[in-house]
Parts: structure tokens; C-alpha cells; sequence
């Protein structure tokens, strides 16, 4: 299954008061932004935060973008940038690093394509991500409340952590320890109220995992990107 997703950035003076938002559809959404930012940043912000709120699925991402820059960033310059120690062919450093190295992390391990879609050409999932990109921007131009979005929602699948808005500075994901392969995971020490069922008494069960290396380092992957144990994965997953 392919997810479908608009990205788009917004600001207001560029650099001024700046939004990003992403766009699957009206249930599921998302956007944030600063108090000033170049456009260039919302662009890259945007495609970031769809590819971390997708991070637990397996799904291809078809991300539809007006950015040439953020494009040609991700799929032709970024190899041969970081080649050079994150320095263009003239050796001047790179523009926007620290989002685009964050983006270098995000992509590792996923199934994806970019396309390009004319701007404010009645396109209606990048007409539906500009208007939120733009919303956030007036807004801390008002200094008013913005709106974030509901997130990732979609029926069957198990919601990521919410991330702030207001872009914070990046904190390292908190490191992962599971078992290996064959070995039960101490899932009921670490966390008996999971295991505790209304008809009987608590302790009445017993629950184990068994995972093939390539599972269980698959899970591990997925909750450092998330920044959570494989327990609490496990929990959400349950």
C-alpha cells in the first residue's frame, strides 16, 4: 500500500513568521512552525515530520512536493553533500544542515518517491498542505494560537508519539534494550498493568515473544526512531 501525502512550507517575508504542514487528508494532518524561518526550512521541515509520523509503518510514501530544492536536496545533491563532509562542490557548507541531516536519518529503511506538483495550481492535496503551512505562519505573525493538526490517523494503524508543534531542539532518542532472538522479553516485569485482566487475577497469564533476528531488529529500528523501548512499542501494538 502506497500513502499519498502533500508537504509544503510557508513564510511570511522569507525569512519571517514560517509554517510547514503535511497532508494525507482532512483526518489526518499535520503542521507547526517558528516565529521566523525561511521558506526553505518549512519545505524540508514538512517532509520530515510526514516521514517521523510514518516511521512505524511499512507503507510506501509517495510525497508530493513543490519544492524543487527539497527535492533535488533529498534524491540528486545530498550522497555527494555528505561525500564531502556536508560541503557543496564550491566547499562551502551546506545550507540548512541540521534539518537535512535529521531528513538523512528519517529516510534510512524506507520505501519512497517524490513528485513534483506545481504550486498554487489548484492541486488539491498541495492546496490543502500550503493553506495549513500558511495558517501556522499568519499565525505567529498574530502572535494567536496555532493549529497542529490531529496527527497521523488512519483506521487499523497505532498512532506515533504526538511531537510539539513549535519546533523544539532535537533531543537524542532514548536507547532501546530487547532481547534477542528466541528469548522471552520481560514485558510483564517492566510493565505488569498490561498483563492484568478484569475476569482473573493478575499473574494468571503467561505472555512471551519469540522473534526471528531479522524481526527483532526490525522492532528495535522502529522504536529508536520513535524514541521509545520495545516494550512501549509492544504496549502500543497491543
Amino acid at each position: 500500500m502506497t500513502i499519498i501525502a502533500a508537504a509544503d512550507g510557508s513564510a511570511l517575508g522569507n525569512p519571517g513568521p514560517a509554517g510547514w504542514a503535511w497532508f494525507v487528508d482532512d483526518s489526518c494532518w499535520a503542521a507547526g512552525g517558528w516565529k521566523h524561518a525561511t521558506n526553505n526550512q518549512g519545505e524540508l521541515r514538512a517532509v520530515l515530520e510526514l516521514f517521523r509520523a510514518t516511521a512505524h509503518l511499512d507503507d510506501d510514501l509517495l510525497v508530493l512536493c513543490d519544492s524543487q530544492y527539497v527535492i533535488n536536496s533529498i534524491t540528486k545533491w545530498m550522497r555527494g553533500w555528505k561525500a564531502k563532509g556536508w560541503r557543496k562542490a564550491d566547499g562551502k557548507p551546506v545550507m540548512n544542515l541540521d534539518l537535512l541531516q535529521e531528513l538523512d536519518q528519517a529516510l534510512q529503511g524506507r520505501n519512497y518517491r517524490f513528485e513534483w506538483v506545481k504550486g498554487h495550481a489548484n492541486h488539491p492535496l498541495n492546496e490543502a498542505a500550503d493553506a495549513r503551512a500558511r495558517a501556522v505562519s499568519e499565525a505567529f505573525q498574530r502572535q494567536a494560537p496555532i493549529n497542529p493538526g490531529p496527527g497521523w490517523v488512519r483506521a487499523g494503524d497505532v498512532p506515533p508519539p504526538r511531537r510539539p508543534a513549535v519546533t523544539a531542539p532535537a533531543t537524542k532518542p532514548a536507547a532501546v534494550t530487547a532481547a534477542p532472538a528466541g528469548r522471552t522479553l520481560p514485558a510483564a516485569a517492566a510493565h505488569p498493568e498490561l498483563f492484568v485482566f478484569d475476569d482473573e487475577p493478575a499473574g494468571s497469564h503467561t505472555v512471551s515473544l519469540e522473534l526471528s533476528a531479522e524481526g527483532h531488529g526490525r522492532l528495535s529500528r522502529r522504536a529508536a526512531k520513535l524514541g521509545v523501548s520495545v516494550e512501549e512499542l509492544l504496549r502500543g501494538l497491543i
